[in-house]
């Protein structure tokens, strides 16, 4: 720093003697002037001179400084190394010594395994002496001797096992019962519906008896006529002012009422007259029929049905079965099968759909030969509906055999709805006949001491004689007592045959 601070200087002093001797030289200046830059010049060499000596003091006192300071540090960066390496001659040792005990150390771990393998080979060689006493006195192998504790642990295990699964079982049947139960009631609740009579005859008022003359015609021409045409049975009696028609087929006798009572109105009674008004009713019929599906679909949710299927599904509204009208309890059946579906994380919509055509084969029963569960299934698979749904309609009546949830669904749905109170109504004749022949049958075979018809005839009990009848044959009695019922009687849903057989033994004590 010095050094450049000199150099400064003397180049300023350099620059300013230049200057006056240019000056000096251009005569510019005075001689008067002359003497005085020279001896400017003179002191001003002589001050660089001094601050020359004077920096180049400095400078050598400096460098002596940095050289010490130097020499310092280096000295004490020898130091240091000298330390560093003294430590790292310890820590040498140190693993020297380490290195030389985790050697020591495997020799005896060695020499421990060793030790320690003996010993193995000592213990079992005394194990298998003592197995061979063991054996020698049991009189048993150790194969044998296995097999025997395993049997008794298998057997005491399996014991356990049953109880806990028996208890398990016991545990999920009554919970299972309980929300079955529960599952059927708000079911029922929410979708009961009213009874209707089952008639097989309509009978149409008329203003007076004058018209039943007109009705018959001359010579019986406009009776035969409307006969002919309807194909329903028109009964002019006594009975006055009305007229009676008869008809197994309501969807006829519905038309035959339309056509009479818009003939009546109409005062024109004659053969032409006659055909065009049930042809009229005959459409108007049909679309009663297409419009009751279309709303049976609707309240239901049902969509995408083939219209063949909605048409037969509307007939069911002409049909009655037990005093309960097949449409309505088609619609019922639908929604307890949605509601069962729903609680068991099934398709509703299928269940649903399965509901409500279960009974179809109902609307053509009377036409086909058949039961009307395979009628339906039959009429289903030609109209493309689902395997599922199919074998739904053809087993709700256990003609085939349930291969889904959802047949058993609408089985069960289907006796819910019939079941219930106010669902089904049949005269008290008919119903004491039914419950007097049910014990009959059950009387009927030998070994049977009583009979009871229980469960408004959805249950005959019998009670077996034990002296005459053991256990091996009462699976065959209670076959043959079931057999006879489905050949001699008809009955809705099904019959359970409960065989009971009761040994007492009685003393007294005097």
């Amino acid at each position: 720093m010095y050094l450049v601070v000199l150099c400064v200087f003397l180049v300023i002093v350099g620059i300013s003697a230049g200057v006056v001797a240019n000056k000096i030289l251009q005569g510019k200046l005075e001689e008067g002037a002359v003497s005085k830059a020279e001896k400017l010049l003179e002191e001003a060499a002589n001050k660089a001179e001094q601050a020359r000596k004077d920096l180049m003091a400095e400078t050598r006192d400096e460098i002596h400084r940095l050289r010490q300071e130097v020499d310092k540090e280096t000295k004490e960066r020898r130091n240091e190394l000298q330390r560093t390496e003294r430590k790292l001659e310890q820590k040498e040792e140190n693993l020297d010594k380490k290195l030389e005990n985790v050697s020591r150390r495997e020799e005896e771990i060695k020499q421990k395994l060793e030790d320690v393998k003996q010993r193995m080979e000592d213990v079992s060689h005394r194990e298998s002496t003592i197995i061979d006493r063991l054996e020698e006195i049991a009189r048993l192998s150790r194969d044998e001797a296995k097999q025997i504790l395993l049997s008794e642990v298998e057997s005491e295990a399996n014991h356990i096992i049953g109880l806990r699964l028996k208890e398990m079982e016991e545990r999920a049947r009554r919970d299972a019962d309980r929300k079955a139960q529960e599952i059927i009631a708000v079911a029922i609740q929410r979708c009961s519906v009213d009874f209707t009579s089952e008639i097989a005859v309509s009978v149409v008022p008329i203003p007076s008896d004058e018209m039943k003359g007109r009705i018959i015609g001359r010579e019986g021409r406009n009776i035969r006529t409307f006969e002919t045409l309807s194909g329903v049975d028109l009964i002019v009696d006594d009975t006055p002012e009305a007229v009676t028609l008869s008809c197994f087929d309501p969807i006829r006798r519905e038309t035959a009422r339309l056509s009479l009572e818009r003939l009546i109105q109409d005062g024109r009674i004659h053969p032409a007259r006659i055909e065009e008004i049930i042809e009229k009713a005959k459409r108007d019929v049909d679309n009663q029929v297409i419009e009751a599906g279309e709303e049976a679909l609707l309240e239901t949710g049902i969509k995408h049905m083939h219209p063949e299927l909605t048409k037969l599904v509307g007939q069911l509204r002409f049909r009655a079965s037990y005093g309960q009208n097949a449409l309505h309890h088609s619609i019922e059946v639908a929604h307890i099968c949605g509601l069962f579906a729903s609680e068991l994380g099934l398709d509703e919509s299928t269940a649903k759909r399965a509901g409500l055509l279960h009974d179809i084969g109902k609307a053509l029963d009377h036409k086909i030969e058949g039961p009307h569960a395979i009628i339906g299934a039959d009429i289903a698979k030609r109209y493309n509906e689902s395997s599922d749904i199919i074998n739904a309609i053809a087993s709700h009546h256990e003609e085939e055999e349930p291969q889904t949830l959802y047949a058993l669904l609408v089985a069960a749905a289907d006796a819910a709805s019939a079941s219930r109170p106010g669902a089904r109504r049949e005269s008290l004749d008919a119903y004491v006949k039914r419950l007097e022949k049910l014990e009959e049958i059950a009387n009927s075979f030998g070994g049977v001491s009583k009979a009871f018809a229980i469960q408004a005839g959805r249950e005959v009990r019998v009670a077996i004689s034990p002296e005459t009848t053991d256990e091996g044959q009462m699976q065959k009695l209670a076959y043959d007592i079931a057999r006879k019922i489905e050949a001699e009687m008809k009955y809705p849903g099904q019959i359970k045959v409960t065989l009971i057989r009761e040994t007492r033994v009685i003393d007294y004590a005097k």
